[in-house]
């Protein structure tokens, strides 16, 4: 399966006709981490992916597999496999850049990728075309070798990022986004604080609205607030509304009058701790002062832009740059996705803008969680 000399290498789009070809490489190519022949025939008749094939003679040499996640700017390279027989021919370097290519023009500035600590030539393909190793992943594939985390910038080249070295943290459940996103918060003013499944349900305890327009209830801004201010931080909280929150699709006038009391609950509560409310939307200024001031900013969104979801969705912003807000989304959504698809997500800052606000009454929230200012008293001298 070598390339043919003087026969010209094609880089095409996979198609259902390949999948046995397709299946075949696989299990030459890997003894562990396969995708299965159901899930190749997936990702073929897929949308939110790049599936190539490279080609030559009619014969399929190899294949590369990007992955897409939702509204953000990031491609993940998920696999790549090369015929043996192919191998050291310009196959590989090929499709990957084909593949960033497609990425691009799918408005795609990021390309991420996992190597095997023990694979040189793939490393040394990805280093020489442009990739930059950012994290090691130590027992990260089925027999337990480590793997390098590395990135590209294929589209855009942005100015040096702003931000905070922030944990992720996944949710342990289908409604506390909003105790994930405070705990990755305190975890990256205090180091010490590490986050867990028995503090994530506390502040939800804490925090919760009760009800939501389905299931259990989510978290309130004012809540979330209490519950760092609780912890020993400083919250600032941005509301651009000024009575009870999330009643948009709620339709039992009992649970919108149980809703409605929380939020009452919520405001006398902040009013005695004297937490500061800003009763404005948060602007990209506010989020770009607070994270250069070493703060750091919890975001409420409308997870339709993700998910497809619609529903109000908190996560924590790590950085900014002049193209794009970095988020952490504490909730993978997809089949794949692990927390690797879920870390520093690029956001254009148009699209921040409008998947910042939930509802027809857009509703916009934001916290800003920092270190608590330890205040000295003046010993008189003797």
């Amino acid at each position: 399966m070598s390339v043919t000399k003087g026969a010209a290498l094609t880089i095409r789009n996979a198609r259902l006709e390949d999948l046995d070809a397709l299946h075949a490489l696989e299990n030459v190519c890997f003894d562990t981490d396969r995708l299965s022949r159901r899930r190749l025939r997936h990702w073929i008749l897929a949308s939110n992916r790049e599936f190539m094939v490279a080609e030559n003679q009619q014969q399929i040499l190899g294949y590369g597999l990007v992955l897409f996640h939702g509204a953000t700017h990031l491609a993940r390279l998920y696999s790549i496999a090369i015929s043996p027989d192919a191998r050291g021919q310009g196959v590989g370097r090929a499709l990957l850049q084909a593949l960033e290519t497609a990425a691009a023009n799918r408005d795609r500035f990021f390309m991420r990728l996992e190597v095997a600590t023990d694979n040189p030539s793939a490393i040394h393909l990805y280093q020489s075309s442009g990739y930059v190793a950012f994290d090691t992943l130590t027992d990260y594939y089925e027999d337990h070798g480590d793997a390098l985390r590395m990135q590209k910038i294929i589209r855009y080249a942005p100015k040096r990022r702003r931000g905070n070295d922030v944990p992720w943290y996944q949710q342990s459940t289908a409604f506390t986004c909003g105790p994930a996103a405070l705990m990755m918060a305190m975890a990256a003013l205090d180091r010490k604080r590490v986050p867990n499944q028995a503090t994530e349900l506390d502040i939800w305890r804490e925090a919760t609205t009760i009800f939501m327009t389905s299931g259990h209830g989510g978290c309130h801004p004012l809540g979330l607030a209490l519950a760092a201010a609780k912890r020993g931080f400083k919250p600032t909280v941005f509301v651009n509304q000024s009575g009870p929150l999330f009643l948009e699709g709620v339709r039992d006038p009992e649970k919108k009058t149980i809703m409605a009391l929380v939020h009452e609950q919520f405001e006398q509560r902040v009013a005695k701790k004297e937490i500061h409310v800003e009763r404005r939307d948060v602007s990209q200024d506010d989020i770009e002062h607070a994270i250069k001031n070493g703060s750091v900013v919890l975001a409420l969104i409308s997870s339709y832009r993700l998910d497809r979801k619609k529903a109000p969705h908190w996560v924590t912003i790590t950085a900014f740059d002049d193209a794009c807000f970095y988020i952490h989304d504490p909730d993978p959504s997809f089949e794949e996705q692990t927390g690797l698809d879920c870390e520093d997500l690029p956001i254009a800052r148009s699209d921040f803008a409008r998947m910042s606000q939930f509802g027809k009454d857009r509703l916009r929230a934001a916290l800003i969680i920092s270190r608590k200012s330890i205040s000295r008293k003046k010993t008189a001298a003797r």
